[in-house]
């Protein structure tokens, strides 16, 4: 005799209005929409507009938009959102800029009608007779899997762990910390690699050349050190001349540089010197800054950017130090700073098919090809964000057509209530991200600055951000000792990360793995 299931209790028969009516929304007939399809990197149309039911599901979608391109013997992955105007009425002069409205840009993470037409938060800006002018840009080939669980907690560290670096292979992990040394870790095996053991004061920055040659470390010594991350041993003299500790270290690129890139150091001392790190030593020093240099990034157009506690930043020629312009709109400290091309430039050769370059031509020609493969599409652009709880997005140094005045921003990005601590962009350029003192993340338009949404969910100041490789998912590492993984199609946390025991300083993310380090001076690995 078959098992007879039994009927629902009576309290679940009778209850939820709510659940009856979105059944009987989920059961009526779904409506067809008049879509039309457009590049979100340019703006163009891809072909005309089309009719189609709501419920058509993203891979319905991705396969009529590479229809559409020609792409659909190559098929390529795609996001979609939909851009509603903004229905806030611009401020009065004088006035404070309103709070940026959420929402506006819409993801398509399932269909139009489940995400768009039958959601409350929409029904009445949304309606089936309306054009749905659906944004599409194009997302890795590639898929970082999600990360669920640590893996390994290394102990080593005797104090804090002030800093964290992935190799640009990702095979080794570099980590800074209060005991005055840096520790290398493979992450193959997740083992200690080596101890370096020299400098006299806390490590402060930590950064890989993009060949994995060379480890520069940065210390409240005054010093940079040059190391051999194979055999853990000091390379030549310690580059001393500045005169308060290192806060920021920058490599040359790979396809400016690939034989021996130079090293730019940044230091509380109000100065930034650029190193022959093959001879370690000096080649020109920019001394233009009146307070703390606090960030320095080496673009890949050959253009060195340093932000500074005197409100500046400044560009320099990498080539003899010459200051190109200084852009003074910050009202306090400028903390962070962030260029779009930063994945790559400091990935350099190494890309996702592990490819290694068998001599220096060939990785400068490799490193060269996926620099312009981006800036053909994106040029290179700078993010900073300051103590005076804004963001400015600055236009691109090689700007095609020039812009009007490159001194003025191309947006001013409002919505943190708090210092900003860390900005960076998605690999692909898209996206930026934001943490501030505000226990909030925000996410941003790589392009126009516009906002996107804010993530909440910290308890504390959040200090660091981190992207994956493919721009789908962001980590944040905050004070309240948790990391918090987002999903950026809903705009919530996808994996809450707890395990340290206190505040998480520094985080990084390469291939499927997350480093995180903090008070508790332990290393933690996290992996799907």
């Amino acid at each position: 005799m078959a098992t007879q299931i039994p009927p629902r209790p009576k309290r679940q028969r009778t209850t939820a209005p709510g659940a009856v009516a979105a059944q009987a929304i989920s059961s009526g007939p779904v409506p067809a929409v008049i879509v039309q399809f457009r590049n979100a990197q340019d703006g163009t149309l891809l072909g005309p507009a089309v009719s189609l039911p709501a419920d058509t599901g993203r891979e319905g979608l991705e396969l009529l938009v590479n229809n559409l391109r020609g792409t659909a013997e190559d098929p390529v992955p795609f996001s979609f959102h939909l851009q509603l105007p903004s229905t806030a009425a611009p401020p009065a002069e004088g006035d404070a800029p309103a709070a940026p409205e959420e929402g506006l840009r819409l993801p398509i993470a399932r269909s139009i009608h489940s995400d768009l037409l039958t959601n409350p938060r929409h029904a009445n800006k949304l309606s089936t007779e309306d054009v749905f002018v659906v944004d599409c840009e194009p997302e890795a080939v590639f898929r970082v899997r999600e990360i669920t669980r640590c893996s390994s907690s290394l102990d080593g560290h005797a104090s804090p762990i002030l800093c964290a670096a992935f190799s640009p292979t990702g095979r080794f992990l570099a980590t800074g910390s209060g005991d005055n040394t840096c520790r290398l870790w493979n992450l193959d095996s997740e083992t200690p690699a080596a101890t370096l053991a020299g400098h006299t004061g806390w490590l402060l920055c930590v950064e890989w050349d993009g060949l994995e040659r060379q480890v520069a470390t940065g210390s409240m010594d005054n010093t940079i050190r040059l190391w051999d991350p194979k055999s853990g041993k000091q390379v030549g003299e310690p580059m001393r001349g500045h005169s308060k500790w290192i806060t920021s270290l920058a490599w040359e690129p790979i396809h400016v540089n690939a034989s021996s890139p130079r090293l730019a150091s940044s230091s509380k001392d109000g100065t930034v010197r650029v190193w022959n790190a093959k001879a370690r030593k000096l080649d020109f020093s920019l001394g233009g800054h009146t307070a703390s240099v606090n960030v320095v990034r080496w673009g890949g157009e050959g253009v060195i950017y340093t932000a500074s506690s005197d409100r500046t930043v400044k560009l320099w020629d990498g080539k003899d130090g010459k200051l190109i312009r200084t852009l003074s709109e910050h009202a306090h400290w400028v903390n962070t700073m962030a260029l779009n091309t930063d994945f790559l430039l400091r990935t350099g050769p190494f890309d996702h098919h592990a490819k290694a370059p068998t001599s220096d031509e060939e990785a400068k020609q490799l490193a060269l090809k996926r620099y312009q493969a981006f800036t053909s599409r994106n040029p290179e652009q700078m993010i900073t964000g300051s103590d005076d709880h804004t963001l400015f997005l600055w236009p691109p140094v090689n700007a095609n057509p020039p812009a009007a005045n490159p001194k003025k921003p191309v947006a001013r990005l409002t919505g943190h209530q708090k210092q900003v601590n860390h900005v960076a962009f998605s690999p692909d350029g898209r996206f930026i991200a934001s943490a501030g003192f505000d226990n909030a993340v925000k996410l941003w338009d790589g392009r126009t600055g516009k906002f996107i949404a804010s993530l909440r969910g910290h308890v504390a100041a959040v200090y660091r951000i981190s992207w994956s490789s493919d721009s789908r998912m962001l980590v944040s590492a905050s004070k309240d000792s948790t990391l918090k993984l987002w999903d950026l199609k809903t705009y919530k946390i996808r994996v809450d990360l707890p395990g340290h025991t206190d505040e998480v300083y520094c985080v990084d993310f390469v291939a499927d793995k997350i480093a995180s380090g903090g008070r508790d001076k332990k290393v933690k690995i996290w992996r799907h």
